[in-house]
């Protein structure tokens, strides 16, 4: 979830007025022993902490001591340190060791299952960002308010535990649940917490108990000023990651935390840990590096834009508001019985260490079969007979029978069983593949802009466009495009467009017509959801279809199953964009599956747009307007909100590459609609983003598209021969 731009300007203002204090504490960092940094009161609070007994708030299995008086200039005796444990906690906080015993980590193995990624929704069923989260009791969420700041966006979010991958490098099965803000809710905007209560169940029955929670700590001393600190998170709604004791305290405020890292900064929402896996704040905010005038500055040292993503931004710290702060405010609130209960429970119960240690385990996607009903005992018919409903229908006669019948009977009637075709196991080696390739997106250069040259050079070797007439030039670039299209992928937007080709150098998919920003790794899992739906849909209704036609000679014709698919389709979060509609070319191959016109987008957007070609309205003009643009459908009309110079070339590439597939009929273009398509050629430039598409595409299918390497040939090129 994107900062607010109102919140990054506080939290930056909070940490330059504290430029001065700042600098002396990591002066004093830099000269020794930590417990000199802080302030006594706080020094003595933390070390109280440490060598207090184990209890079932903390996670420290510690031994019983007196309490430490604090003495700045007096060294702590080692002789009253009587476990392993607590001694290795001092000798971190004193800067003399930065050994863990191992059981830390099985300890953040356990924690970290009570971690979920929030996927924000919409009264729409929009997909609008994602968040971090965690349990801090049996039923209650906390994230960041501007990641949840009302019941109502809480009613359509969920949460979801175990997005993460195992260590064998699997994906593990998630579980979503729904949230319950009737049940309970509070946030607070300055505080910038949401506390929100969760199903205790998933809709298919795996219970919320087993992720455990984080018991919240109002109690000061968990952390001292120079200790490093550990975020679990989501960062981007990517799978779950840690920053395993990354961020150095170096400031702490009245409600407030400030932590530094050189790594990437935290996700929104995300709990920030101590060495004893206790929360001591909840992650909302970064501090970007920004110039004399203000602007905030990207890693490179030039002024950042939006566009670019949160990723890029040159951040020089974190901030996190102080968990003491949060359940003094919780506390103060007055709640109906209800919520009260609920929130009894936040500061009454201690969360069980009996979570796996190691491996999270993998969660089942079937529910639970429900218990049998007891049934009573059957009533004696009025002749006599009683019926009991078994795996067969047993009737047995008692007693005298009627005139009609000159013996007791016994009839059993067991109809023969229906056979039930097995639910085939679904394979997910492709789903694992296209997962995989997402991952290793990160770790590819982006794009090499020396080696396009020299690759696009030697593509059109041989072409003297000056010397070719337009309607020549048309035909040679046609020939070329359709000669060296040696690979033609089938459509597979999961493997072949959302891992690679379309990712955006942030490395995230953007909805071609809105512009909004997507995890690639989100559309992937959808699009193979999805197909399996479909999969079953078309194998139950061609079930019915034959238990129909066998009993009335009833047929389910395709057409039925088209519209019953249709609705499948537009019930999805996501789509893959044609930019030149499907139904133009009947779905054919190798026009469907041609990465050259397939992008990202959201189904709302896809369905806005239908199959109508692109348009560009007058200011002045009515028109229906959405995030996705502007549309007329009855007058053909429709003008994307962003993407104008990429369509446009994308379209282009088409009429190029398939001429007479794109035809001047009155539902798909004509002449005057090219004349659109060039002008936001010309005033939206190639994008780095394209000239990456470009060659990625060159990569797989062999061709490349003659508009984005030399966007000057359009001029000379007769585009209308494609309508021919």
């Amino acid at each position: 979830m994107s900062i607010p731009p109102h919140l990054l300007h506080a939290t930056t203002e909070r940490y330059h007025e504290r430029s001065a204090i700042r600098a002396r504490t990591m002066d004093k960092m830099e000269e020794g022993s930590l417990l000199q940094v802080d302030e006594p009161q706080r020094v003595e609070k933390r070390l109280e902490r440490l060598t207090r007994p184990a209890t079932r708030e903390g996670l420290v299995l510690g031994g019983v001591v007196n309490t430490l008086q604090f003495a700045p200039a007096a060294p702590i005796p080692p002789a009253i340190l009587p476990t392993e444990s607590v001694r290795t906690a001092l000798e971190r906080i004193l800067g003399a060791s930065d050994l863990m015993s191992v059981g830390y980590l099985e300890l953040g193995a356990i924690v970290s299952r009570s971690v979920a990624r929030v996927l924000i929704g919409s009264a729409t069923g929009r997909l609008e960002g994602y968040g971090t989260g965690f349990m801090v009791s049996p039923r209650l969420f906390m994230t960041n308010n501007h990641v949840l700041p009302s019941a109502q966006t809480a009613r359509f979010s969920r949460v979801e535990f175990d997005y993460q991958y195992a260590p064998d490098g699997q994906a593990l099965r998630s579980a979503v649940f729904n949230l319950d803000p009737d049940a309970f809710f509070i946030t607070d905007e300055y505080l910038d917490y949401t506390l929100v209560a969760v199903q205790p169940t998933t809709p298919n029955g795996i219970p919320l108990v087993q992720f455990g929670w984080n018991k919240l700590i109002e109690e000061e001393g968990k952390v001292l000023l120079g200790e490093y600190l550990s975020i679990i998170q989501h960062p981007n709604g990517e799978p779950k990651q840690v920053a395993l004791r990354e961020n150095r305290l170096i400031d702490v405020l009245p409600d407030f935390l400030h932590y530094h890292t050189d790594t990437s900064p935290g996700s929104s929402g995300a709990p920030v840990y101590n060495d004893q896996w206790e929360v001591v704040a909840l992650h909302h905010s970064g501090v970007p590096r920004t110039d004399d005038q203000g602007n905030i500055l990207a890693r490179d040292g030039t002024i950042w834009k939006p566009e670019q993503g949160e990723y890029m931004i040159d951040w020089v710290a974190n901030e996190g508001t102080r968990v003491s702060r949060i359940v003094a405010h919780i506390k103060a609130q007055t709640l109906p019985e209800h919520q009260a209960a609920l929130r009894a429970e936040l500061f009454e119960l201690a969360p069980p260490l009996t979570r796996p240690l190691t491996t999270p385990m993998v969660i089942a996607d079937t529910p639970p079969l429900p218990d049998a009903p007891e049934q009573a005992p059957p009533a004696p018919e009025s002749d006599g007979r009683v019926v009991w409903e078994i795996p067969l229908h047993l009737t047995i006669q008692i007693g005298t029978p009627s005139s009609a019948s000159t013996a007791t009977t016994v009839t059993v009637a067991a109809p023969a069983p229906v056979p039930t075709p097995a639910e085939p196991v679904p394979d997910d080696s492709a789903l694992n593949a296209a997962l995989a390739d997402a991952d290793a997106a990160s770790t590819r250069e982006y794009y090499n802009a020396e080696l396009d040259a020299q690759a696009h050079t030697a593509y059109y070797a041989g072409i003297d466009v000056a010397a070719l007439a337009p309607g020549d030039l048309y035909q040679t670039l046609h020939e070329l495009l359709e000669r060296t299209h040696n690979e033609r992928p089938r459509y597979d937007p999961s493997r072949h467009v959302y891992p690679w080709v379309d990712l955006h150098p942030d490395g995230k998919l953007r909805s071609i017509y809105s512009g909004d920003t997507y995890d690639p790794r989100d559309f992937i899992r959808e699009d193979f959801r999805i197909e399996r739906e479909r999969t079953r849909l078309r194998e139950r209704l061609r079930r019915e279809f034959f238990s129909l036609s066998e009993a009335s000679n009833v047929r389910l014709s395709n057409l039925q199953l088209e519209e019953a698919l249709k609705a499948l389709e537009n019930s999805l979060p996501y789509n893959c964009e044609h930019v030149v509609p499907q139904s133009w070319y009947d779905k054919a191959e190798p026009m469907r599956g041609d990465l050259h016109h397939l992008f990202a987008c959201e189904s709302s957007c896809n369905s806005f747009r239908g199959n109508t070609p692109y348009y560009d309205f007058p200011d002045y003009e009515e028109s229906i307007r959405t995030r996705c643009g502007k549309s007329l459908r009855e007058e053909n009309r429709f003008e994307p909100e962003h993407g104008k110079g990429t369509v446009a070339r994308a379209t282009l590439y088409f009429l190029l590459r398939y001429p007479g597939k794109i035809n001047d009929s009155s539902r798909e273009y004509r002449a005057e609609r090219i004349a659109t398509l060039l002008d936001w050629h010309r005033r939206f430039p190639v994008t780095l983003y394209e000239q990456h598409r470009n060659t990625a595409i060159f990569a797989v299918q062999g061709n490349r598209n003659p508009l984005i390497d030399f966007p000057e040939w359009a001029d000379r090129i007769d585009f209308l021969r494609g309508l021919e």
